[in-house]
């Protein structure tokens, strides 16, 4: 089901990006729809996904340092 979406563009943007929609045959909205698509396929890991497990646990006897690595390590 499509849903209505109202955006705010740059005044100088919207012909240029009409005119590049028209070149390829399609809706202002279906290029950004397409466009949207597109980004949101990028399965780009979060920060703290791609350093998850790469560091270890310092040799420490501390109850503040135990309860920080419990919750993050």
């Amino acid at each position: 089901m499509k849903k209505k979406l109202t955006i705010t563009v740059d005044e100088e943007l919207l012909p240029r990006a009409k005119r590049h929609a028209r070149s390829r045959g399609v809706s202002l909205s279906s290029l950004i729809e397409a466009s949207l698509r597109e980004i949101a396929a990028e399965d780009t890991p979060t920060f703290a996904s791609r350093w998850k497990g790469r560091f270890e646990a310092a040799e420490r006897d501390d109850d503040r340092y135990r309860a920080l690595a419990r919750k993050y390590l």
